[in-house]
């Protein structure tokens, strides 16, 4: 009677053991990427995604589009080895940028780098002071045409000094591909968040909806995070610029310099946009286009958006009484939770 009760026993565990490995739940894998950090959520039945192959696949990103990684593939060309092979990471940013650059006329443009190092925003971070005559000289290494993607997927630059920084676009990007990943191991469903750029894939089927996101307040205290507002998201990317972050200040002039610089004025200026969130069917397209809003003017964004109805865009600015006002779109709007 005991060795039948202790099989009956071993037969209920693994039929409890059974029943927990098959059931669906939500896997939480997060990590430090890129400076900052990752999280990623994905529903399934088993964690048939793991950390170390995040790690390894957002490593093999930075080899290749890093400018923080003098081993990088975009490093070394930025040092003028012509010889380097790019790779798909590479070759998909340079058409996306290419995509945004011609879209907003040139506002949004990789080629800016050289005026990014100057302005101490680049990997030496060494604050320069620059007039006029300065910037109309790195200026003429500035623009997409400088740069070409040779059919054997070397690069080619009209001039040495012309410096690719593709990080206005790259972090969204690289949600893409961790999104494309989870899709290549048969998962249907999660968020991927990597330094506040994230992709929401399929539904929350745990609890029977959409992923909730929050927008973050521009003007809130580094020590706190307060929200705008929360929405709702289902198979689409997301991503926020504003010129409230990396802020540096000349410390003898006092003059504040953001990290969003004009590719056709050289300048790094605030204008009364305070941040840009954008919703698109890639986040790497809504971190560029995020980007590019926060070199507009909010009526030049309007104009913009009536030939993009594709974008579902939300802008926080200030008025002239100095008081935050937002602008969404009817179709951002319908995905705010109230």
């Amino acid at each position: 009677m005991a060795i039948k009760n202790f099989y009956n026993l071993l037969v209920l565990l693994v039929v409890l053991t059974s029943c927990k490995k098959n059931e669906t739940q939500i896997f939480t894998i997060q990590g430090e990427a890129q400076g900052s950090t990752y999280s990623i959520k994905f529903v399934a039945t088993e964690e048939n995604v793991t950390k170390n192959q995040i790690d390894s696949l957002l490593t093999a990103f930075d080899l290749s589009l890093s400018t923080y990684r003098t081993d990088s593939k975009i490093s070394k060309i930025n040092a003028g080895d012509t010889s380097v092979v790019v790779d798909d990471f590479f070759t998909e940013t340079f058409h996306l940028s290419k995509q945004i650059c011609k879209e907003t006329e040139g506002l949004f443009d990789p080629t800016i780098g050289v005026l990014v190092n100057a302005y101490g925003f680049g990997p030496n971070r060494q604050h320069k002071n620059l007039n006029q005559t300065q910037i109309d000289s790195l200026l003429n290494y500035v623009g997409f045409d400088k740069i070409n993607l040779n059919s054997d997927n070397t690069i080619t630059k009209k001039h040495n000094e012309t410096y690719i920084d593709f990080n206005a676009i790259a972090q969204g990007y690289s949600v893409d591909v961790v999104v494309n990943y989870l899709k290549s191991k048969g998962i249907e469903n999660a968020i991927v968040e990597i330094g506040g750029e994230l992709f929401a894939l399929g539904k929350n089927t745990i609890d029977n909806k959409n992923w909730i996101v929050g927008v973050d307040d521009p003007l809130q205290m580094p020590e706190e995070r307060t929200l705008i507002a929360k929405v709702s998201l289902e198979n689409l990317g997301m991503a926020t610029s504003g010129n409230y972050r990396k802020v540096m200040i000349d410390e003898k002039t006092g003059e504040k310099f953001v990290h969003i610089i004009n590719p056709k004025t050289g300048l790094a200026q605030k204008n009364n946009v305070l941040s840009a969130t954008v919703l698109s069917k890639s986040a790497g397209l809504s971190d560029g286009y995020a980007t590019a809003f926060m070199l507009m003017s909010l009526e030049e964004s309007k104009l913009f958006l009536q030939k993009h109805p594709e974008l579902y865009v939300m802008l926080l600015y200030s008025d002239s009484q100095n008081k935050m006002q937002q602008f969404t779109t009817d179709n951002f709007n319908l995905l705010i939770k109230e």
